[in-house]
């Protein structure tokens, strides 16, 4: 299954755990959740590119699937070993790559919230009709947390609390919950009845987890919870998948419109929301300490607003090649930013008005969108002087191009003779050519 927003194969599979879907006991059906293509799993670990993570169907009291539950896997193996800040970033992050319309066959996404993951509010970058915010037990009411979910709320998002008990911290969010989860194997049949009077209505609607058995489903419906999940329906699925380039056209198109003296900036937008991953890394990358942003940018239009055009072709340049990159060694990219920054920082000094940025960066795209520099150079709305450059032809810029090879191999003897003939100190071309790096590994740490 290929998700059609995102360069992203996904495949769930059921490891190790048969269905019983087709049980009956007590007079009981489960109805399955949608059906996926099944895989056999046969390796241990992670392949190169593959990305994990868990889902678990909730279902409703005439047993259909209400929604999904998305839980944190780093591997084949079903069972959670992460830390929860982490869990719940990676989660999000998933989903984001996945799509949650093919992720939860366009059910509600049950995402768990951290501390952290409520005050940067990173679950708005989800679809506020598919998401409920699940709150977890570890997560104290605090006014930073209260705060959260009333921003939530107001953007029209459900919320849940997680393994709530009968004496929780948590019952200052009560007020805020369109779903409270009761874990039967952690609580009394009396008190899942004293809370279902306390906090049950038709607002807040109360969720049994961990049913296991046909009698614990029929407890539990008898006792007026409207939600259900547990391994008495199914247990946690592992969805697996291995990212698919996007297209190179796709990338191809977007370098051609930055790299244009005319921006258009309402075409640059489209092409951008065409592609969710590109969008999702863009905006990532822009609220990162790298940055440095007092306020979030939320959205492509909100970006292109606070940066303006001139900062929008840079970053736009750059995620395009980390994203373009993601099957080839990470030194690529690094490389081709450092090559990118140190011609930027050298350019006032050479009183160029070229934008040598670009033609650092277009240096290693021949190898990262694997085609030929003449093939890219021929698609692409570059000047001159850049284009005869990279094609090893006699350029104005061909000296620069040469010292900025030079320092990055190494060639000390050609960088000094280079240096000379452009007028530049040998100490300033080192200590840039360093600051360059310094940029380059930064940001690729931040998109």
């Amino acid at each position: 299954m290929r998700s059609a927003r995102t360069g992203w194969r996904i495949q769930i599979c059921r490891v190790a755990f048969s269905e019983v879907s087709s049980w009956r006991a007590d007079g009981i059906g489960v109805k399955p959740a949608p059906a996926f293509d099944k895989i056999s799993v046969s390796q241990p670990l992670a392949l190169p590119g593959q990305r994990f993570v868990a889902r678990q169907p909730i279902f409703d009291r005439s047993q259909n699937v209400y929604g999904y539950e998305i839980l944190f896997r780093n591997g084949v193996e079903n069972f959670f070993n992460a830390d929860p800040e982490l869990a719940a970033r990676s989660t999000v992050d998933s989903s984001l790559l996945f799509g949650i319309d093919t992720l939860c066959d366009h059910k509600r996404a049950f995402m768990n919230c951290t501390r952290e993951v409520l005050f940067k509010d990173l679950i708005t970058l989800l679809p506020p009709g598919q998401t409920v915010a699940e709150i977890l037990e570890s997560v104290e009411p605090e006014d930073r947390v209260i705060a959260a979910c009333k921003r939530l709320r107001a953007a029209g998002y459900r919320i849940a609390l997680d393994d709530f008990a009968p004496d929780d911290p948590r019952i200052p969010l009560v007020e805020f919950a369109d779903i409270i989860k009761v874990d039967i194997r952690a609580t009394r049949p009396e008190e899942r009845v004293g809370m279902m009077r306390r906090f049950g209505s038709p607002t807040c609607k109360m969720l049994a987890e961990k049913v296991e058995t046909p009698h614990e489903f029929q407890q539990a419906r008898d006792m007026g919870f409207v939600y259900f999940q547990g391994y008495f329906f199914r247990r946690p699925e592992i969805v697996i998948s291995r990212e698919v380039p996007a297209s190179r056209l796709h990338y191809m198109r977007l370098l051609e419109i930055v790299s244009r003296i005319d921006l258009d900036m309402r075409e640059l937008e489209t092409m951008l929301k065409q592609e969710a991953s590109i969008s999702y890394r863009l905006l990532r990358y822009l609220n990162s300490p790298l940055f440095g942003f007092s306020l979030e940018i939320k959205s492509i239009r909100h970006a292109m607003a606070v940066l303006g055009e001139r900062e929008m072709r840079r970053w736009i340049r750059l995620v395009v090649t980390v994203g373009a990159a993601e099957q080839h060694c990470s030194e690529l990219v690094l490389m081709g930013l450092a090559r990118a920054r140190f011609c930027e920082l050298l350019s006032s000094r050479l009183q160029s008005k070229t934008d040598l940025f670009l033609m650092g960066l277009l240096s290693v795209m021949d190898a990262v969108l694997e085609v030929g520099m003449d093939v890219l150079l021929e698609q692409l709305p570059v000047e001159r002087e850049t284009k005869a450059a990279l094609l090893g032809q006699n350029s104005t810029l061909r000296p620069l191009y040469r010292l900025m090879l030079a320092q990055e191999s190494g060639e000390w003897a050609e960088s000094s003779a280079l240096a000379k003939q452009l007028k530049l100190p040998e100490d300033e071309v080192a200590s840039t050519w360093f600051q360059a790096l310094q940029w380059a590994q930064e940001a690729t740490s931040g998109v």
